[in-house]
């Protein structure tokens, strides 16, 4: 049986940063997710930053983390937004190629020291007592570690609605983390979701482009990462 640190819970945005952060420090880290090669698939809407969330990437990027860097390998436009206002409010914004952004997390990942990743699905966290062990996999088999770091999103007892349709699902041909979820109820802690929403899609041939205003990329643009030049 294998023993690790820390093991971090979900492959999304936040599960690779906790990975990766454990990893720099020193820690032996396993990340667990159901599907190792989705790892850094980007939502419907491939941008990285904006209005608010632009800082926040920034702080992860000031903490040596992975998301500006691949949003800087997959850059396609960049827009320094409300550039005429103070800096304060300003949010800087990169469109990214969805595949070269899944390609560039999953390349920092792997160079990683210190890092490892299963592809597995966690079943219940195992304790003993009030002391925690590890983790307990869908296939009844347990890895210790002395830490866990659980990154919901929107895979734990995650649901899909589709018009008056209802699911069960993470994401469009994902299954959600339902045993999990339910171990956590039985702890007694607070178990909610996480709710994202998925406009509807515009059909091209029925837009009058001519009356529209072209928004091209800033001419001189703001690297999402402090480490990136061009």
């Amino acid at each position: 049986m294998k023993q690790y640190d820390v093991i971090v819970i979900g492959g999304g945005h936040a599960g690779v940063e906790a990975a990766a952060i454990s990893a720099r420090a020193g820690s032996s880290t396993l990340l667990i997710t159901m599907d190792p090669a989705k790892i850094g698939v980007m939502s419907c809407n491939p941008a990285i930053g904006g209005l608010g969330k632009g800082h926040l990437v920034r702080e992860i990027d000031a903490l040596d983390g992975i998301m500006g860097v691949a949003a800087d390998h997959a850059g396609i436009q960049y827009r320094l937004l409300n550039r005429s206002r103070g800096a304060a409010v300003q949010g800087p914004r990169v469109q990214s190629d969805r595949k070269l952004y899944r390609n560039a997390v999953q390349h920092l990942l792997a160079q990683q020291v210190n890092l490892s990743v299963l592809g597995a699905e966690v079943s219940a966290i195992l304790t003993n007592g009030q002391e925690l062990q590890g983790v307990v996999l869908a296939d009844g088999s347990e890895v210790r570690a002395k830490a866990v770091v659980l990154t919901a999103g929107t895979f734990l007892n995650g649901i899909i609605h589709l018009g008056s349709e209802k699911k069960s699902g993470g994401r469009v041909g994902d299954k959600a983390s339902e045993m999990l979820a339910n171990q956590l109820r039985g702890l007694g802690l607070q178990v909610g979701r996480l709710k994202t929403g998925t406009p509807p899609r515009l059909d091209g041939r029925t837009i009058d482009w001519q009356v529209l205003e072209r928004q091209d990329g800033d001419e001189n643009p703001e690297m999402m990462s402090f480490l990136s030049e061009r």
